[in-house]
């Protein structure tokens, strides 16, 4: 057990000051756009060159040998470091089960239970995952709380952006306020109401709640996770009237309402495999969703919808591009796009920026490529996770013999 804790330590492990990495194709997701056979200098933790004819002798040299190097991808809206097994109560984190108080618990902070020592933190980096939206799901009402991105760079108040707050306005979630989805939009013009003193039936919010929600408003994300076309027809609305920097989530009709989405500047997270009604709030999804939305000039963000399974993230823009979305386009949707919309540090890789990036086998929208190489805040990361420790100890090495006789 000791041997495996210690294969288990998860923050990205350096042995020299400086990283050169050599004969790069080198998509920045900037201003540079994509150079070939470049070289990137890694001083502390930022990029220091990017050129051709570098000459610093670096503390550690990586030989991409031509490969493919983007920032870091985005892992989508997860509980990554919130959770271990969802079925384990101590080891999930990201929601707020019903409690006795009856206001909207808009202070629920889901990063005050951030863990980056969770193995899932681990698996999902060396996917080439840098960072995530950190999400707050479920709760007593349509409101789940808060959250904002998170980088895996194995420090505990990794977070950066803006502050983030879920609200749940789909078909599923209506039982929270009554089993109706119009409940979702009186419980929420309700708390609107609180935020300005006006006088209302009953009291939403808690005298925290309201200050929480006023800064919200004011330099805060509203994403909300919404697919029938009819729900995100009124997260527009709403958030026109109350003047809020909103995000849909889900999205699977949204390509019904892509010109209403531009004009409204609401940025979409798709999940690009989504291609089939799974219930009747999905009923009009469809593989080249993300291609109409590019296509009409909305903000395209990539997510997998599951914690355990980010690296889906890369197979959905796959999916994405297959189906017409431009492969740059799709490859900024998942590195610097969402940093972007959420209010988060510039990504691309460009001299002065942090250094994150990933060293790819071949094409990353490939499914059968892989991260050779995960670089975050300037340091080689160890692509040791608990499964690979696992799989060490339990893998038989003589051959006829079973794992019950391997015993270390």
């Amino acid at each position: 057990m000791k041997r495996l804790l210690i294969g288990l330590l998860i923050a990205p492990s350096a042995f020299a000051d400086s990283v050169l990495v050599t004969n790069a194709n080198l998509m920045s997701m900037g201003p540079l756009g994509t150079q070939h056979g470049v070289s990137v200098l890694i001083e502390d933790d930022v990029i220091a060159d990017i050129g051709t004819n570098i000459t610093t002798v670096a503390d550690t040299v990586i030989d991409a040998n031509g490969a493919i190097v983007t920032p870091a991808l985005f892992a989508g809206a997860t509980a990554t470091g919130l959770v271990e097994v969802n079925a384990v109560r101590e080891s999930a984190d990201g929601s707020m089960s019903d409690t006795k108080d009856n206001t909207v618990q808009v202070g629920f902070d889901v990063r005050d239970a951030y863990s980056p020592m969770s193995s899932v933190v681990g698996v999902t980096r060396v996917e080439g995952f840098g960072y995530s939206l950190l999400m707050a799901s479920g709760g007593q009402y349509s409101v789940a709380g808060r959250g904002s991105l998170v980088d895996f760079d194995g420090g505990f108040e990794s977070f950066n952006g803006s502050d983030v707050l879920f609200v749940d306005v789909g078909g599923y979630a209506a039982d929270k306020v009554g089993g109706s989805r119009a409940a979702h939009w009186m419980l929420l013009d309700g708390i609107m109401a609180d935020l300005k003193r006006r006088s209302s039936e009953r009291e939403y919010l808690s005298q925290s709640g309201k200050e929480h929600l006023k800064d919200l408003t004011k330099n805060g994300v509203f994403v909300f996770s919404a697919n029938r076309a009819a729900d995100i027809r009124k997260v527009i609305s709403f958030s026109n009237e109350y003047r809020l920097n909103s995000v849909i989530t889900g999205g699977r009709e949204a390509w019904l309402l892509a010109d209403e989405l531009a004009a409204a500047d609401i940025p979409v997270m798709v999940n690009g495999l989504d291609n089939l009604p799974s219930n009747f709030d999905a009923l009009g999804s469809r593989l080249d969703n993300a291609a109409l939305l590019h296509d009409a000039g909305v903000q395209v963000l990539f997510t997998s919808g599951e914690t355990h399974n980010a690296r889906k993230v890369r197979q959905g823009a796959g999916a994405a591009v297959a189906h017409g979305m431009p492969h740059e386009a799709a490859v900024e949707a998942m590195t610097t796009t969402p940093s972007r919309v959420f209010g988060g540090r510039v990504r691309a890789l460009e001299v002065g920026n942090r250094a994150d990036m990933v060293i790819w086998s071949g094409d990353p929208l490939e499914v059968t490529s892989y991260a050779t190489s995960v670089i975050l805040k300037g340091e080689v990361t160890s692509m040791a996770t608990r499964q690979s420790k696992l799989l060490e100890r339990y893998l038989p090495e003589d051959a006829g013999l079973g794992r019950a006789y391997i015993n270390r």
